[in-house]
């Protein structure tokens, strides 16, 4: 799209449409952002500096120089929480922004039964992933389900031993070992392996762009109601739906507004794709059990929750990975056992047939998660590890599965597919023996100067900016290795910081399509029932929930986000949910404007930048935005009319849509 800048050029744009118009506006505002004039010029600034004021009492305890307190409290809520809901300026200022920042960084103090009892509607967030396969089964499978499970009577084991078994029998073998699954097992385990075969690849990369299919949550209409909600029915999307739906519920109305952003923090760390396979019934309790315990606890405790999570080992197959030799001493093992069974008059020890040995299809090392969990957990691409530490470290985590994937989905680990040799990892030998041999890697990782410089940058430019200062990020880095890498330490050491408070940080990022939708239902304070429309919004302007298909998790820099179409669907966002045409949301804008406003564009124009923005926008802003309160959108009334009534829905949205508003 090519955008003419010449005053004449906007003229023509700003007769034709007003939602045009700011479409253009906020495109060229967020290409050139250094065009919008923020507030306290350079000036006044350092005159304020020179003059040194006395620090308002709602900052007490806070390295705040540069920021008033009504900026400070609008950062911090924007930063720490999801945006200020209306009065919350005024109930932090009287409490104090210090008190208010302590209660976020200790949830567990905040009572949170408003919340929770929003959440009363969606009945899987309870279950367990047992539950939820049983009760939310693929459709046209329940009967194939039914009768599989009635046929076996086999022990339970996991999907990669149950693979290995099956090879090593081949097709001539007459005896099933004790260990191996019966056919129809073996075969639905490897469709769990394969399920995310199954799923075309261009509509899942167009999922992760936001325009891919409706249950998907990406696209569609935002006010259509998904099939598997509308019709109440078993179908396995609605497990998703309803996690997305709480999503979305949490952030607008929890108390616990800064664990709601660090789980959404830690869950684009650690992502976990729901279109791959099983994972759509392992992510309810992956974000209940693995991430929301952890946001702000010990790093270490976190990353061993993952890496035993069936959610995590299925989606970056950790569960299939075995020592390649597994097979060779499980076929001895098989060996023997016939060798006893056919009594002592044989030769020992039988040898299995030649061309078993040479088998195609023996499950072995896979390298994924051994790969992502130092380049995406821990150490950070440039950390200092080779290819050979990534084979390594997968050798570490062989034996690291799932017990029955499609059926009780608990993390085991089994000694007979993991590999018992020394490993050597970043120059230090791994011999700890089974399953201690990851715990030994997880303990080294959390401890290596590069997981906590990886970790610091991470938090710094989600809270901070795209480019955070690095005196901020190494004594973020020094809090880590000095706490034994406590996540709330390193909050708190970020957040007492002049660096977090400084006048290049306000304002400095843009909302993710997320925090958008959801800062923007907190704005309008809007009573939100049916929170699906806003997760298909969330998807239509960019970022459908769990949808992220690549492990790096959605990108948290503007450039992720800037783009024509997607600023153009941030508008219609804000136009259609201030004006009450998003299905399941009432807001009451006339309260918040004042009714004296119905008949004054300008005073509701000048309103709802006070109440919205907090009375500061760039003179840029103003003038577009004054231009088109002539607008037939925003005046309800015929030209010869004398009584002219404005529509404050039209108007709070304009304002909503400002790149003030689009940034935090």
């Amino acid at each position: 799209m090519k955008v003419d800048i010449r005053p004449g050029a906007c003229a023509t744009q700003l007769r034709t449409s007003a939602k045009s118009f700011l479409s253009i506006f906020l495109s060229i505002a967020f290409v050139f952002p250094t065009g919008i004039a923020m507030p306290a010029p350079a000036a006044a600034a350092a005159a304020a500096k020179d003059k040194k004021p006395k620090q308002d009492p709602a900052l007490k305890g806070l390295p705040i120089t540069e920021l008033s307190a009504d900026e400070a409290i609008l950062h911090a809520l924007n930063r720490l929480a999801y945006g200020p809901r209306p009065g919350d300026v005024e109930r932090v200022r009287q409490m104090g922004l210090a008190k208010w920042i302590e209660q976020q960084l200790n949830a567990n103090s905040i009572d949170d039964r408003g919340a929770e009892a929003r959440l009363e509607q969606f009945p899987t967030l309870r279950m367990s992933s047992a539950k939820l396969l049983a009760e939310y089964p693929q459709p046209k499978q329940q009967e194939k389900q039914a009768a599989a499970k009635e046929a076996r009577t086999e022990r339970p084991g996991d999907a990669a031993a149950a693979t290995i078994a099956r090879d090593i029998a081949g097709k001539g073998a007459q005896e099933q070992t004790a260990g191996a699954e019966s056919a129809e097992s073996m075969k639905d385990d490897a469709n769990a392996a394969a399920s995310m075969k199954q799923e075309p690849a261009a509509e899942l990369n167009a999922a992760t762009r936001g325009a891919g299919r409706r249950d998907l949550l990406g696209g569609g209409d935002p006010n259509a109601v998904p099939r598997a909600i509308a019709d109440d029915s078993k179908r396995p999307q609605r497990v998703v739906e309803e996690l997305a739906m709480a999503k979305v519920a949490r952030a607008i109305y929890s108390e616990r507004q800064l664990q709601q952003v660090m789980d959404d923090f830690w869950f684009n760390h650690f992502n976990v794709f729901a279109g791959k396979g099983e994972d759509r019934w392992f992510l309810t309790s992956y974000e209940r059990d693995v991430i929301q315990p952890h946001t702000m606890g010990k790093f270490k405790d976190l990353l061993t929750a993952t890496a035993k999570s069936p959610a995590m080992l299925f989606y970056l197959d950790n569960f299939l990975s075995a020592d390649p030799r597994a097979a060779d001493r499980m076929a001895a093992e098989r060996a023997a056992r016939q060798w006893r069974r056919g009594g002592f008059g044989r030769p020992w020890p039988p040898r299995a047939p030649q061309q078993q040995q040479a088998k195609k299809n023996v499950r072995g090392l896979n390298e994924n998660y051994g790969r992502e969990l130092m380049e995406l957990h821990t150490l950070g691409v440039d950390g200092g590890y080779t290819q050979k530490d990534v084979t390594e470290v997968a050798r570490c985590f062989t034996g690291w599965t799932i017990d029955k994937p499609r059926e009780y989905a608990d993390f085991k680990f089994d000694e007979r597919l993991h590999d018992p040799d020394p490993k050597i990892v970043l120059g230090k030998k791994i011999h700890a023996g089974g399953m201690k041999d990851g715990e030994q890697v997880i303990e080294m990782l959390v401890r290596h100067p590069s997981t906590a410089k990886f970790i610091s940058t991470k938090l710094a430019r989600r809270f901070v900016s795209d480019t955070p200062p690095q005196s901020l990020v190494s004594r973020m880095e020094q809090t880590f290795q000095s706490s034994d890498g406590d996540i709330r330490a390193v909050l708190k050491t970020m957040i007492y910081s002049p660096e977090f408070w400084s006048r290049e940080a306000y304002r400095a990022k843009v909302k993710t399509p997320f925090e958008l939708v959801v800062s923007t239902a907190r704005a309008l304070g809007a009573d939100v029932d049916t929170p699906m429309p806003l997760v298909q919004w969330t998807g239509r302007i960019g970022e459908p929930l769990y949808q992220c298909q690549p492990p790096t998790g959605y990108g948290d820099k503007s450039e992720t986000w800037v783009n024509t179409g997607a600023l153009l669907n941030r508008l219609n966002y804000s136009l259609a949910v201030a004006g009450n045409k998003v299905r399941g949301s009432r807001s009451d804008v006339g309260s918040l404007l004042g009714r004296e406003a119905d008949g004054d564009a300008k005073a509701a124009l000048n309103r709802a930048v006070q109440v919205f923005l907090g009375g500061q926008t760039a003179p840029t802003t103003v003038e577009t935005l004054e231009k088109q309160l002539d607008s037939p959108q925003v005046l309800q009334a015929k030209l010869d009319d004398p009584v002219k009534r404005v529509d404050l829905g039209v108007v709070a949205g304009l304002v909503l849509g400002a790149p003030e508003f689009q940034r935090r």
